[in-house]
């Protein structure tokens, strides 16, 4: 190599190496202006607006419709000459009539589907003593034989005061209770047993019931016809004995009616009860109890026709048709409303319902 080459380039080298250093630093570092941009505040919150409240709609007014039900239920036995139930009878078979209207028939209910409340009175005086075992065995039976499982009877002694024997219960309670009571010599309340019966099943059987009255009694209520004054102890006149039974009576009928029972009574008496016109008046006093409500008044000729006569009611009750139809009456009127049943194409039939009745409370 030439001296004087070698001695030139090498600080021309250098010069280059140092020139190109520069120029590399000058490019690779980064911008000192873009080291030096202002931190810019976060932006202001955009605007809350405040949701309006759903406005609460205004109410619906609909129309009220109060469905009143005058439903009425009519228990009706039918009897032939025998006196025998009859069954299989039809609705269209039937004619009821309200205050002088006809009815539409909805429909016959089954007295099966529908349980019993019954009240069995026993007359426990003196005058029924020599008697007194049969008509309790006799009675006693009838419950048995009558009630079913759902079904109910209530037993009340017609004594000098009424007196509960035995609240609702079953058969077999009923029966126990009914064959422990003791005959006593005291007077008869048979009116107040009777209002004491029916007020117990107007305040104790739930509607949808059944509700029945069987007295075992001569009907004589000898505890009202006396009155007591300074501690004497005397009769009342004959016109007035009959006065007051018959008062009594249309009380009972109105109060028997309003609880919506049915009457029977048992007359074990016989034809003695002709012997004074009291006693007389005092059976026909039953025979109008029974008229009314649609049940029946027995008096049986001799004893042992008592069983008969037992079997005859049990038989009628679970046979009955229970007629029901809606009233067309919309007046409101809580009075009496009389209704009469007949079966037109049946003449050789009796026919027996309630008298009428009192609308419920709507």
């Amino acid at each position: 190599m030439h001296p004087d080459r070698k001695n030139i380039s090498w600080p021309a080298l250098s010069l280059a190496a140092l020139a190109l250093f520069f120029l590399g630093a000058t490019l690779l570092s980064p911008d000192s202006s873009a080291q030096k941009i202002k931190q810019l505040p976060p932006p202001p919150p955009g605007p809350r607006y405040k949701p309006k409240p759903t406005p609460t709609p205004a109410p619906i007014e609909y129309d009220i419709v109060r469905v009143t039900s005058n439903l009425v239920v009519v228990p009706v036995s039918v009897t032939d000459a025998q006196g025998q139930p009859v069954r299989d009878l039809k609705p269209g078979d039937f004619r009821i009539e309200e205050d002088g209207r006809p009815q539409e028939i909805a429909q016959l209910g089954d007295p099966e589907q529908v349980p019993l409340d019954i009240a069995l009175l026993v007359d426990v005086s003196g005058s029924v003593v020599a008697r007194f075992d049969f008509e309790q065995e006799a009675a006693s039976r009838f419950i048995e034989r009558v009630l079913k499982p759902e079904d109910r009877a209530t037993v009340f002694a017609i004594d000098e005061t009424p007196r509960l024997v035995q609240p609702l219960t079953n058969s077999s309670a009923a029966s126990r209770s009914l064959m422990s009571i003791k005959p006593s010599n005291s007077y008869t309340a048979f009116f107040d047993s009777v209002v004491a019966a029916t007020n117990y099943l107007d305040r104790n059987s739930s509607n949808g019931r059944r509700r029945i009255i069987v007295v075992i009694s001569d009907g004589d209520d000898t505890a009202r016809i006396l009155t007591v004054s300074r501690g004497k102890t005397d009769l009342m006149g004959v016109e007035a004995q009959l006065q007051l039974i018959q008062n009594a009576q249309l009380d009972i009928l109105h109060d028997i009616q309003r609880a919506e029972i049915t009457f029977y009574s048992i007359n074990p008496s016989g034809q003695t009860m002709r012997l004074n016109v009291r006693t007389a008046r005092s059976q026909t006093g039953m025979e109008r109890l029974a008229a009314a409500t649609g049940g029946a008044a027995f008096v049986p000729a001799h004893q042992s026709d008592l069983t008969n006569i037992f079997n005859r009611i049990a038989s009628e009750i679970r046979s009955q048709y229970l007629l029901q139809y809606y009233s067309s009456n919309q007046s409101g009127n809580r009075a009496f409303r009389r209704i009469a049943v007949t079966a037109p194409g049946h003449s050789e039939l009796r026919v027996r319902a309630r008298e009428g009745y009192y609308p419920k409370a709507k």
